[in-house]
């Protein structure tokens, strides 16, 4: 008799599920294959660890030993992570969509042997509620289906596989012009809450490629409500719940349209995607409130979410002991005693009351400023932010010795992709080293296992591979060597990026439909293989990939690296243009290829305050490139973005290059900005 056979993977989400009573089987040949010799069905369930609603499905029904006993006779039980398995996510959820008109997680799927899908959903209560029916009765209704009326199982499954056949794209290229980029930021604009930021009403979700977009188009079009727009969101996210006010970091989304009451669970790739955005706002406004939310979601990161070696964990999750938010919500009385005198100043300022904003607690909020403060108090404004970060650190302090929520510690190549680009944001406009270091650390590792293994995993978890890299961990990793080459001009950083975009152009390219799989040709065969455009929590891997190599082309000259970069936005911009929602991160590469790179190269960084002020420049349409030494700019001289050029031991010059003409050397700030 089969039992769970969880214990022995590394996935946290799984392990969490090992002691379940359902026979749980991970998705491996083994299991696959003992569904066809049993010619049994295959119930698979995906999820992750900070699911709010897989954790309750799981204690409802995966716990309860009658539903358990059904499942375990009747079907082949699979556990999937779709953080480890985002291909097996992407084509399910495709079939979930189809059926219910929505997705989510968990998700719930019934297939055949040949994992052919004839039955899903998402959450299923255990009895019958919420209008779903319950999930044993469920399990017994498809069981007695497969063995009593197997044509109408294979009738629903061919009408399933027909429905994905049918989601093969073969766009029409279209060409690039600004009317593409016009027509997305007017239709972007449409959708926008300009009372409080952010796209449509509840829920909210950060959107962090759309608002990087208005920035850019309203530097192109020189139309300022569009950067208003995004400065806002920015400023009520900031101020918000969303935002954890104290610990630093943003939570997944907000539940209402005031950026107030969130899902708290926190994500990587929120805290990676959401600072970089914030440092725009820096570089265009010099707004120290910008810098600190950089800062503060930074230092969040490097505190609680790295590894020992430099590496980032997954996700914190939303629930502690099955109550969401416990961990970050506080009651006024704790609040009182715990700060004394300076509780009232701290109370106003975070909009802490008797009642609470959440649920008879208070989610703190910041609704007013330190200066009207200040007149209330007779106090200078400076001193109201001291009294703030004093009673924050002590408050921290307190919610420290609390039980905190689970961890997932497994590490996301991709996601660490994000990150490192995250760090360096932040590095270039606070000169803070540390944030340097922290991605230095993270991308050296992943450069060196991909020289070992001339291939990437998809996880790590204690510095130990997991499954082979999808587009996202290519695309993302090389996007963040690029980072880290721009700011060190070290070769094997861009020898890193080349390779691994060298890699897609091999293993991930589809010519026929102008796009990248998701998956690579060597990987498992699967019943269809993804393919997804889309920017929505996290960018496409078809988007930055087609950064990466617009960018790699200016440095390299490599004519292959601009052509399908070419291809992939002509065959996407109609599509961004009237959905830009879904395309952000796209519109932002479109941006970049319309207005054809200026490449800045800065040799010598001597003058280290004339480097932090360009690097302090919003600068979207720039690749800069600062290299430190001779030895690098010799290495590089191979390439005509560094050829003919000199370095001078006593002085930085700067040179920028626009439309095939370059500058002179320029030493001078005010000179080099009429450049740009």
């Amino acid at each position: 008799m089969s039992e769970n056979k969880l214990d022995n993977e590394s996935s946290p989400y799984l392990l969490q599920l090992a002691q379940n009573p359902v026979h749980w089987h991970a998705w491996n040949e083994e299991s696959l294959g003992r569904a066809k010799k049993e010619n049994k069905p295959i119930f698979l369930s995906i999820g992750y660890s900070s699911c709010h609603w897989c954790h309750v499905m799981a204690h409802e029904s995966f716990e309860d030993e009658e539903i358990a006993k059904i499942m375990n006779e009747n079907f082949v039980n699979i556990k999937v992570d779709r953080e480890e398995r985002p291909d097996l996510d992407d084509i399910y959820q495709k079939v979930c969509q189809m059926s219910t008109g929505q997705g989510g997680w968990p998700l719930s799927v019934f297939l055949t042997p040949e994992q052919r899908p004839f039955y899903v959903g998402t959450y299923f209560p255990a009895i019958d509620s919420y209008g779903r029916p319950g999930f044993g009765s469920l399990c017994r209704q498809l069981a007695q289906s497969w063995k009593e009326k197997p044509k109408d199982i294979e009738k629903a499954a061919d009408n399933f596989m027909q429905n994905l056949d049918k989601l093969k794209q073969f766009p029409t290229p279209s060409e690039i012009d600004k009317s593409i980029l016009d027509e997305a930021a007017i239709n972007l604009l449409q959708i926008a809450d300009t009372a409080y930021g952010g796209f449509g009403q509840a829920p909210k979700f950060p959107n962090a490629s759309n608002l990087s977009f208005m920035f850019r188009y309203s530097k192109l079009s020189g139309i300022s409500k569009f950067e208003k727009f995004a400065l806002l969101t920015l400023k009520k996210m900031a101020k918000g719940g969303i935002f954890d006010q104290i610990g630093g970091g943003f939570h997944r989304y907000s539940t209402d349209a005031r950026w107030l009451v969130p899902h708290f669970e926190k994500m990587l790739y929120d805290n990676a995607l959401l600072p970089i955005v914030y440092s725009e706002a820096y570089q265009i406004t010099k707004d120290p409130f910008f810098r600190m939310v950089v800062k503060k979601t930074l230092d969040y990161v490097i505190r609680e979410m790295t590894s020992s070696d430099g590496m980032f964990f997954s996700a914190q999750d939303a629930d502690t002991n099955g109550e969401e938010g416990q961990t970050f919500v506080w009651k006024k009385r704790e609040i009182e005693k715990i700060l004394g005198e300076d509780s009232e100043i701290f109370c106003i300022y975070y909009d802490v009351t008797d009642g609470g904003n959440f649920e008879g607690n208070t989610i703190l909020a910041n609704n007013i400023g330190a200066s009207s403060l200040g007149f209330k108090f007779g106090k200078s404004e400076s001193e109201i932010q001291n009294i703030i970060l004093k009673c924050s650190d002590k408050l921290l302090e307190v919610r420290n010795e609390r039980e905190q929520p689970g961890k997932d510690d497994k590490v996301i190549t991709s996601w660490n992709g994000l990150m490192i680009s995250a760090f360096l944001s932040g590095y270039r406009i606070t000169d803070d080293s540390k944030y340097f270091d922290t991605a230095k650390k993270s991308i050296d590792f992943f450069e060196s296992n991909f020289g070992k293994n001339h291939i990437l995993h998809r996880t790590f978890k204690n510095g130990e591979p997991k499954l082979n890299g999808y587009l996202d961990d290519y695309a993302y990793m090389a996007n963040a060597s690029i980072d880290m080459f721009e700011n060190t001009s070290d070769p094997k950083y861009l020898l890193f990026a080349t390779n691994l975009a060298n890699y897609l152009v091999t293993h991930f390219w589809d010519d026929s439909t102008h796009g990248f799989f998701f998956t690579s040709d060597n990987h498992e065969k699967l019943i269809i293989r993804p393919k997804n455009n889309y920017d929505l929590s996290m960018p496409s891997g078809n988007s930055v990939a087609a950064c990466v190599l617009l960018k790699l082309y200016h440095i390299t000259q490599d004519k292959q690296f601009l052509e399908i970069a070419k291809k992939i936005i002509e065959s996407q911009a109609t599509a961004a243009a009237e959905n830009p929602f879904a395309f952000g991160y796209l519109l932002n590469v479109l941006y970049l290829y319309y207005q054809k790179p200026t490449e800045i190269t800065i040799i010598n960084d001597k003058n280290f305050e004339l480097v932090s002020s360009l690097r302090k420049k919003f600068l979207p349409e720039s690749i800069m490139v600062l290299v430190a030494n001779k030895n690098n700019l010799d290495a590089l001289s191979k390439y005509a973005f560094f050829s003919g050029k000199e370095f001078q031991d006593d002085k930085t010059n700067v040179i920028v290059c626009k439309n095939f003409s370059c500058s002179l050397p320029l030493s001078d700030l005010s000179e080099i900005e009429k450049e740009l």
